[in-house]
């Protein structure tokens, strides 16, 4: 990716482009990719808590395919249970075949692209797209201290501030914040049968309320007995950001795609840690953003 004295800085053609390939990826995606009716599809922008949504989602629509002690996510870091189509598949092969990709049924991937720039084979089938959006104050300071983790260390790291106009102004991997959000948020009003619209900060107050209505939207319910065995609450228990972060697999592993270690996808997981980084002044130029676009 383009690196502005280490802080990405990109439109959404320039960071496809900037990957090795990534424009002809997406491409390839959308020339090639074929949604099945049963396929389940994660999206969210990045630190927005995808990785948290992998885990459950996985956790939820596979819980009867394999035992309790031998959980995927003991091995696993929640990436790979979950690929992404245009930074994963198609980055590697123009046409893969994704028939038969997984020993799980039904098909699950992942992507961070705009609802817009989402392929016709997706929009007209009758596949399931759970989306995690964030408070963006949030989400900005957990991109900023990812970033210094994975920059390389002889760029320096944007200061905060450059940093933060640069968000500001939507000069953001896959798009401006507001107008991703957005395009997810009309899409699963017009559409709530296929476009389930989370919130990290919902997951975090009640992440079993959440699990319940994810399970309702898959279509995979949970069983009376299920719930009185505490099935919910185990899947809450091993996906919560505490337990993912000390398993040893999210210690030591790297994501292969991108020579990440998975130990850098988790620093605090909280909600209001921007509010020890933001000045006032940013919070509020970036409330009165919100207010205008969210009215």
């Amino acid at each position: 990716m383009p690196i502005n004295q280490g802080m990405r800085s990109t439109n959404n053609c320039d960071f496809y482009a900037s990957l090795d390939g990534g424009l002809k990826a997406v491409t390839y995606m959308q020339r090639h990719f074929q949604a099945f009716d049963s396929d389940v599809i994660v999206s969210g922008l990045q630190k927005c808590g995808t990785t948290w949504l992998k885990a459950l989602t996985f956790s939820t629509l596979y819980r009867n395919q394999f035992a309790k002690d031998e959980h995927p996510l003991l091995s696993f870091n929640p990436h790979p249970l979950f690929r992404s189509l245009e930074s994963y598949f198609y980055l590697k092969n123009p046409c893969p075949n994704l028939e038969n990709i997984s020993v799980y049924k039904p098909r699950a991937f992942s992507t961070h692209l705009p609802c817009a720039s989402l392929l016709a084979s997706i929009k007209d089938s009758n596949c399931k797209i759970v989306f995690v959006c964030r408070n963006p104050m949030d989400m900005f300071i957990s991109l900023w201290f990812f970033l210094d983790k994975v920059r390389d260390k002889s760029k320096e790291l944007l200061p905060l501030d450059e940093a933060f106009d640069k968000f500001f102004r939507g000069i953001f991997p896959f798009g401006p914040f507001f107008d991703h959000v957005l395009g997810y948020l009309k899409a699963s009003r017009e559409n709530p049968n296929k476009i389930l619209f989370l919130k990290y900060e919902d997951l975090k107050e009640d992440i079993v309320s959440q699990l319940n209505h994810l399970d309702v939207f898959l279509g995979v319910l949970f069983t009376e007995e299920e719930e009185n065995e505490g099935v919910v609450e185990e899947i809450a228990k091993i996906c919560s950001f505490d337990n993912l972060k000390e398993l040893e697999v999210n210690k030591k592993g790297i994501n292969e795609s991108f020579g990440i270690p998975y130990k850098a996808y988790f620093r605090k997981g909280e909600v209001g840690d921007w509010s020890n980084h933001l000045t006032p002044a940013m919070v509020e130029r970036l409330e009165k953003l919100m207010q205008e676009k969210l009215v």
